[in-house]
C-alpha cells in the first residue's frame, strides 16, 4: 500500500485529460485523500501538449513533484517528455499504438474498452481508479454528477466503459499501486480561482466586468454561470480599459464590483486604477500572474507582476494588495477586499498566479459564520443641500452616496474637484484633496494582515515567501526539518507594517527569500524596512512553479 503517488496524465488538448484528472481528482477526494493538482497547458486550443498531474496522499500535499509514480500517456509525446521523471518503481500506461520499450509498462486498450474516442478518458479514469484501490462507486457517483445534466443514456454509456475498465484492471492483478486507507471527511475540491469567486460571492459582488485572460478568465465565466441566482451582473466588454471602466461606472451606481484580468490585461487597465483613485470608488482586482514581458508564456506561472501593481496608476493614492496562497486565503482575502476598498473607497487588489489559479486542492467547507457583511455606502443625508462627496474629514473618508437613491446631488469627477465634487484649479484646494486622499492610507494600515510564521520561535534559517510559494515553502520546510528552517508566510504585500516582521527577521541566522520572479521583487520591497544581516535569494522564472525539491537543491543547510 502507497501513502503517496504522483500521476501524470498527459496528451493534447482535446484528448479529455482534464475531464479524466477532474473526475479522479474529484473521486480521490470522496475517498478522503488530500490532493493537490498541477496544470500544465500550451497556448492553443487544440493540440500541443497537457498535462494534469495529481498528487494524492494519505497525509496533506501541498504543492507539486518531479517525480512521476504513475504516467498516463496518451500520446507519443507525453512518453517523449516524461520518461525521465519516473521513478525506478514507477508504472507507464499506454495505448499499444505508443511506442516505449522497458520494465514498468501497462498497455490499456483504449479503443477496444471505449465505443468512440469520446468514451477513451473514462477508460482511463476507471483503470486508474481500480489501480488506486478506489472503491468503485465512487467514480460512478462522480460520473452521474458530472454527466447526470445530460441523456440518461449517456450516463450509461459512460458507466458500462467504467466496469470495463475496471474488470480489464483486475484482469492485470495489479495492486502494487494501491493507496491506504483513510478514514478522512471528504472536504470541497477546489482551486485557487475558486477560492476567490466563492469570497467574492460571500462579500456580495453584483457586478463583474473582464476581457478575457488566461489565468483569470476562469472567474468571470464561473460568475456568469453560477451567480445569476444571486443578481450578479457579469459583462464581457470590448477591451481591458472599457471593463475596468464598466466596474468603476458600476460602484459609483451602488454595485459591488470587481474586475478581473492578467498583467497584460491589467497594463491596459492602469490609467482606471487611477481613476478609481481621484474619484475614490471602492473595486475590487484581481490579477492573475502569468511570466511577460508582453504576451511572455501566457498559459504558465510567476510572480513578476507586483511592481506593476504596486506602482499602477498616475499620480499619489492609497491602495492595499492581498496575495492568498492557497483557496481558502483566496476566499477570506476576498471578502476582506471588498470590506477594505468600501472602507478606504478606492482600489484594493488580489494577486494570484497561473499556478495557484489552476491547482485544485481539497478544503475543509469554509466557515461561514466568520463571514462579516462588508461595509456599504450610506443610504440618507440629513440635509441633501449640504451633502458633499469628497467632504474634508480628519481620516480622509468621505460620506459615500449613491447617486438617485434620495434627494441628494453626487457630484464625482476625474479633475482635481472640489469638495461637492465640482472642477477646480485652486492650488489650495489641490493641496487639501491630495493629502485627503493620502491620509486614506491610515485606514487600510490599520487593518494589515500579519504574516504567517511557521516553526520554532528561533531558527537558523528562515525561508520568507509570499502567496503561491506557501505550499512549496512549508514541504521543504517538513523535509529540512522544522527544528532547523521556519517559514515567514506574507498574504498581504502592501501596505507593509514592519512591526509585524522585523523581529523575526532579524532574529533568523540567515533569511532565504523564495519567489517566482527574476528580481526578487518582493524581498526589495521588505529591504526597505528591513536589512537581514544574511540573506540569499531561491528564484524560479522558468514559467513553472516552486517546489519542495526546487527549494531544497538551492538550501545549503549544511
Amino acid at each position: 500500500m502507497r501513502r503517496e503517488l504522483n500521476i501524470l496524465i498527459g496528451g493534447e488538448a482535446g484528448q479529455g485529460l482534464v475531464t479524466v484528472g477532474e473526475l479522479l481528482t474529484k473521486a480521490l477526494i470522496r475517498s478522503g485523500y488530500n490532493v493537490h493538482v498541477c496544470q500544465g497547458y500550451m497556448s492553443r486550443i487544440r493540440g500541443g501538449h497537457n498535462t494534469f498531474a495529481v498528487r494524492a496522499g494519505v497525509e496533506r500535499v501541498l504543492g507539486p513533484v518531479s517525480k512521476i509514480d504513475i504516467l498516463v500517456a496518451l500520446n507519443q509525446e507525453t512518453i517523449t517528455l516524461h520518461k525521465g521523471q519516473m521513478r525506478e518503481d514507477g508504472l507507464v500506461l499506454k495505448d499499444k499504438e505508443i511506442e516505449m520499450e522497458g520494465d514498468g509498462l501497462l498497455e490499456i486498450p483504449f479503443k477496444e474498452l471505449a465505443p468512440s474516442p469520446l468514451f477513451e478518458n473514462v477508460v482511463g479514469l476507471g483503470f486508474l481508479s481500480a489501480l488506486l484501490g478506489l472503491d468503485k462507486a465512487v467514480p460512478q457517483g462522480c460520473i452521474k454528477d458530472i454527466f447526470g445534466k445530460k441523456k440518461p443514456e449517456v450516463v450509461e454509456k459512460n458507466l458500462d466503459v467504467l466496469e470495463a475498465a475496471y474488470s480489464f484492471a483486475r484482469k492485470q492483478g495489479i495492486q502494487s499501486h494501491n493507496l491506504a486507507r483513510t478514514d478522512q471527511k471528504p472536504g470541497l475540491m477546489l482551486t485557487g480561482n475558486d477560492g476567490v469567486i466563492l469570497g467574492a460571492m460571500a462579500a456580495g459582488v453584483n457586478f463583474c466586468s473582464y476581457y478575457p485572460m488566461t489565468p483569470s478568465t476562469g472567474i468571470p465565466m464561473t460568475l456568469n454561470a453560477k451567480g445569476k441566482s444571486l443578481g450578479i451582473v457579469v459583462e464581457q466588454a470590448e477591451d481591458e480599459i472599457a471593463a475596468i471602466n464598466m466596474a468603476i461606472g458600476a460602484s459609483y451606481a451602488g454595485a459591488r464590483s470587481m474586475v478581473a484580468t492578467s498583467g497584460g490585461g491589467f497594463a491596459l487597465m492602469c490609467e482606471g486604477v487611477s481613476l478609481a483613485g481621484m474619484t475614490e470608488t471602492p473595486i475590487v482586482i484581481v490579477v492573475g500572474q502569468r511570466p511577460g514581458p508582453a504576451t511572455g508564456l501566457p498559459t504558465r506561472t510567476e510572480q513578476g507582476d507586483l511592481n506593476l501593481v504596486l506602482y499602477s496608476g498616475h499620480g499619489e493614492f492609497p491602495r492595499a494588495i492581498f496575495a492568498p496562497g492557497n483557496p481558502e486565503q483566496g476566499f477570506d482575502l476576498t471578502v476582506r477586499a471588498f470590506d477594505l476598498a468600501e472602507r478606504s473607497q478606492g482600489p484594493v487588489f488580489v494577486l494570484t498566479d497561473q499556478y495557484l489559479a489552476d491547482s485544485y486542492r481539497n478544503v475543509p467547507p469554509f466557515d461561514l459564520s466568520r463571514v462579516k457583511g462588508p461595509a456599504s455606502p450610506g443610504d440618507s443625508w440629513p440635509d441633501p443641500q449640504t451633502y458633499q462627496r469628497y467632504a474634508l474629514t480628519d481620516d480622509g473618508v468621505s460620506p459615500r452616496l449613491v447617486p438617485t437613491l434620495g434627494p441628494y446631488l453626487v457630484v464625482a469627477d476625474s479633475d482635481e474637484h472640489y469638495p461637492d465634487g465640482h472642477i477646480t484649479e485652486d492650488l489650495e484646494v489641490r493641496t487639501a484633496m491630495t493629502e485627503k486622499r493620502l491620509s486614506k492610507e491610515k485606514i487600510i494600515k490599520q487593518d494589515v494582515v500579519p504574516p504567517d510564521y511557521y516553526g520554532p520561535d528561533q531558527v537558523q534559517t528562515l525561508l520568507v515567501c509570499w502567496g503561491s510559494t506557501l505550499g512549496p515553502a512549508l514541504e521543504a520546510q517538513g523535509k529540512a526539518g522544522k527544528n532547523k528552517v521556519g517559514v515567514l508566510h506574507f498574504t498581504q504585500v502592501w501596505p507593509l507594517d514592519q512591526d509585524h516582521f522585523r523581529e523575526r527577521m532579524g532574529s533568523a541566522g540567515r533569511v532565504v527569500f523564495v519567489e517566482s520572479n527574476a528580481t526578487a521583487q518582493f524581498a526589495r520591497l521588505l529591504e526597505r524596512e528591513v536589512v537581514p544581516d544574511s540573506k540569499n535569494y531561491i528564484l524560479r522564472y522558468d514559467g513553472l512553479p516552486l517546489d519542495a525539491e526546487y527549494i531544497l537543491a538551492r538550501l545549503d543547510l549544511s
